[in-house]
């Protein structure tokens, strides 16, 4: 059996699909189409087309209808379109995987196979690496049947793997044996990073540690590294970060360790989750965290919610927090009523006018910025620095005059 082999291919173009139901209605769909495209986008794919329909639920067989089906077959089929790939916006079944690509004769991937995809791509320590396979193989287990064999691999390309179609049906069991003990291995080398990792964090001292957390894209490592002045990689591009990155910080007289996270997601898969629980440590023992959003998404509340969510299965327990609206230059109106059908404007709102906004009132501790433009930063520093404060003194109270006698001094000058 081969192992992920990761390789550079020319852009491939694809059809995304995705359906409408009483969970989902027209305009989330949209929603959740525009994030599958730019997740595409990332992975080096074009979306050339896009399929949807209504359905109460998903075919248990082929997850759209038949009829729609064979839309997106008579689609692919014009070469005209030079269409290689078909991916849903929903994790498949096995048995829906094997049946579609059994109709359509292209690749099939889901959400959950692109987005590892673009991790498997993304990674690179041997952290990161291990945590991504642990999670492809969790997800190729179940599927086994369709994606392995035991002598080789019957199509490839992608630079994880995914993108193959051919059944894997010869020496199925000695495969799925191969797997799991491969499963084993990557759990115990998880482990065994996972001891080095706290250690290091040991290390480090008794300083303030803050988290950036945040949806995915939402400008955390641009925000880092101008808080750093540091040359943490940075674009406009879904999940450019994977391994966590700690800077040492100081504002004014204060030093404290910053942290930047991996991205969350809307539909983030579970075994992704699973995986990278060692990297998100760095949440779990934050002693602040720094939400940035992405105010100028349309949908930034809803990325906000899956953000917490998440964060509140990971941390179990309710940590201080600072909510940074990122990307204010970029901000159009959006109206806090849903029924309120007015068209989103670009809009120079001053910031004064931002915070008497609903916005503002989403959380205590909130702050609007430009990391990009470098607008209000100062103000983002101050509320940082007084919360870092606030934390360094409840652990170190003997050292409060030192703050004292700094803010005389400050107050004099």
């Amino acid at each position: 059996m081969k192992e992920f082999i990761l390789t550079d291919t020319p852009t491939e173009n694809a059809v995304l699909v995705g359906l409408i139901t009483p969970e989902q209605n027209e305009t989330k769909l949209k929603e959740y189409l525009d994030e599958l495209e730019f997740l595409a986008d990332t992975a080096g794919i074009s979306a050339v087309r896009r399929f949807t329909q209504r359905l109460e639920a998903p075919h248990p067989v082929t997850f759209v209808g038949s009829g729609k089906l064979q839309d997106i077959r008579n689609f692919i089929e014009d070469e005209n379109h030079a269409v290689s790939m078909v991916i849903f916006d929903d994790e498949l079944s096995p048995k829906q995987l094997r049946n579609i690509e059994a109709l359509l004769k292209v690749k099939i991937l889901d959400r959950t196979s692109l987005i590892l995809d673009i991790f498997a791509s993304r990674a690179q320590t041997a952290h990161a690496k291990t945590q991504v396979e642990l999670a492809q193989y969790n997800y190729m287990l179940p599927r086994l049947k369709r994606l392995w064999t035991h002598l080789e691999r019957q199509s490839g390309g992608g630079s994880s793997g995914f993108r193959m179609r051919g059944p894997g049906e010869t020496q199925l069991e000695t495969d799925r044996r191969i797997i799991l003990q491969k499963i084993s291995k990557l759990k115990e080398d998880l482990k065994e990073i996972d001891k080095q990792k706290a250690t290091q964090r040991n290390n480090r001292g008794k300083l303030v540690r803050v988290a950036l957390v945040g949806y995915t894209n939402v400008g955390k490592s641009t925000l880092m590294n101008l808080l750093s002045k540091s040359e943490v990689f940075a674009e406009n591009k879904l999940f450019a970060t994977l391994d966590t990155t700690v800077r040492k910080v100081t504002i004014h007289n204060l030093a404290f360790l910053l942290s930047d996270t991996v991205g969350f997601i809307r539909k983030l898969p579970t075994e992704l989750i699973e995986s990278f629980k060692s990297t998100l440590d760095e949440v779990r023992e934050a002693d602040l965290l720094v939400h940035v959003v992405d105010i100028s998404h349309p949908a930034f509340e809803e990325q906000l919610e899956v953000v917490t969510q998440t964060l509140n299965d990971i941390a179990k327990e309710e940590k201080p927090a600072i909510i940074v609206f990122n990307k204010i230059d970029a901000f159009s109106y959006i109206p806090k009523d849903e029924d309120d059908l007015t068209p989103r404007t670009k809009a120079n709102i001053p910031l004064d006018e931002l915070k008497k906004t609903w916005m503002s009132r989403l959380h205590e501790n909130c702050v609007f910025i430009s990391a990009q433009k470098k607008q209000n930063i100062e103000e983002l520093k101050d509320l940082l620095y007084n919360k870092t404060k606030e934390i360094h003194i409840q652990r170190f109270p003997y050292n409060d005059f030192l703050f004292q006698e700094y803010e005389e001094i400050c107050t004099e000058n």
